[in-house]
């Protein structure tokens, strides 16, 4: 139901500049969210094959893991000789307004090692190898997750403005707008038949 504005010409005017802002609003609104679908889905994808290869890589890990414990017995001295890892930075990108956190990492160097290489063997080194692809792996899953979250929120948001753009203001200002109009036409056509009656009135005295 519209709200019984005035029917005045100067209402009409507003009413029609709200309304197509709020057309405007909407489809800006649709935009925004078809973009940030598309950057998701990208992400998604993106997300199941770096999950996949963790997986894998995490199998083969555990996997050489295995075979240096058996060569060497429990690795647990070895593993205190790996530092901790403290070269990660967090930025952002925006997209459509959006924060995109952007992890970043020192890359690797893969021919330091950090134990002796006279107590250890090749399947102790293959084992650091490979779980240091997972922590990068790993690294580049948790930005990509907390972008998808990030995106999917705002298309939440998104949807639930375009939905009230499109189900509630805009059919509000239509509904204003006939009513105004309809209440403005009646006026104009009352106000022509009295002026056709005060017309006569005058022939009917002049004659």
């Amino acid at each position: 139901m519209a709200v019984q504005a005035v029917p005045t010409k100067g209402n009409l005017m507003n009413t029609k500049k709200s309304l197509s802002l709020a057309r405007m609003g909407y489809e800006l609104m649709d935009k925004k969210r078809n973009i940030l679908i598309r950057e998701m889905m990208m992400l998604i994808d993106k997300a199941n094959e770096i999950q996949g290869k963790i997986d894998k890589t995490y199998d083969e890990a555990y996997f050489a893991l295995q075979a240096a414990n058996i060569m060497h017995g429990y690795c647990l001295d070895i593993s205190k000789t790996i530092p901790v890892e403290n070269s990660l930075t967090l930025d952002y990108r925006s997209v459509m307004g959006v924060e995109i956190p952007i992890i970043k990492m020192d890359d690797p160097n893969r021919s330091e090692l950090h134990f002796g290489l006279n107590s250890t063997s090749t399947a102790l080194d293959n084992a650091f190898q490979k779980f240091t692809d997972v922590k990068i792996l790993t690294a580049e899953l948790a930005e990509i997750e907390n972008s998808v979250y990030r995106l999917a929120d705002s298309i939440k948001k998104t949807q639930k403005r375009a939905n009230a753009l499109k189900n509630i203001m805009i059919p509000k200002f239509e509904e204003t707008v006939k009513y105004i109009s309809d209440a403005l036409d009646e006026k104009d056509r009352e106000d022509f038949s009295r002026m056709k009656v005060i017309k006569r009135q005058k022939s009917k005295k002049k004659s």
